[in-house]
């Protein structure tokens, strides 16, 4: 075969599954893999059901920051049958969410001036994940600007990582998904106690040229999926060392 007829669909494959990993998002099976066997769930972490359990960092000079709770929901989201089964979440007859559910988180910026600002939204306390962290998502409802988010991750250790999660250039609902790199430590067996990671916070570096007038972003369901095999094949007659 010619040979540039072959690198052409060498570049063609690559393109295509580049195009599919945009689309579905990175393969938690593969991410960060370092055991023969794995016990992959998806978790909930947070519904952003309350604004009072988050609060933004704003600088003052720079302008305000509000957030608030406002009914409403993702129509494309799914819920966890996890969560369906225990009655946490009840669905009605075409499958939505009628109960469990319910609410977004708002924040509102408004901006004083033009300038390299960045704020942040966090927990009250760091929303720790059970397991170790495979991929994170989370349902954001963009404006199409070219600001950027990071989502924080800390260890029990006081480490942050910081993980970009792409630009808000789009309208409408969007879940953003990234793959927890294998270079965050997460699992130490001199530390048995003291494994996985959390949530700590949600960056947003603003893009000079949009900073200003008003900016709206939401927030829904925050999720992760996390690989429970040495949680969930742990024997019975097992001693556990947080003593």
């Amino acid at each position: 075969m010619n040979k540039k007829i072959l690198l052409a669909i060498l570049m063609i494959m690559l393109v295509l599954s580049f195009a599919a990993a945009q689309v579905n998002g990175p393969d938690p099976t593969k991410t960060g893999v370092t055991s023969a066997q794995q016990k992959l769930k998806e978790v909930s972490i947070s519904k952003f059901e309350n604004a009072g359990f988050w609060y933004g960092i704003f600088p003052r000079d720079d302008g305000l920051m509000f957030l608030r709770s406002f009914p409403g929901s993702p129509l494309d989201k799914e819920a966890l049958p996890e969560e369906v089964e225990a009655g946490i979440v009840t669905l009605d007859q075409d499958g939505m969410i009628m109960e469990g559910d319910n609410y977004v988180l708002g924040a509102k910026v408004y901006f004083f001036r033009r300038g390299v600002i960045n704020f942040a939204i966090k927990p009250v306390r760091p929303l720790p994940v059970e397991g170790i962290t495979k991929t994170i998502s989370i349902w954001v409802c963009g404006r199409n600007t070219n600001h950027r988010m990071e989502i924080v991750l800390s260890d029990h250790f006081g480490n942050d990582a910081v993980i970009d999660m792409g630009k808000l250039n789009f309208m409408g609902w969007k879940r953003l998904t990234v793959a927890v790199p294998p270079n965050i430590v997460q699992r130490d067996y001199h530390y048995n106690n003291k494994m996985g990671v959390s949530v700590s916070a949600f960056n947003i570096k603003c893009d000079l040229d949009e900073t200003y007038g008003n900016y709206y972003l939401y927030f829904d369901d925050l999720r992760a999926v996390t690989d429970l095999f040495a949680e969930a094949n742990r024997d019975e007659d097992d001693m556990v060392d947080s003593w």
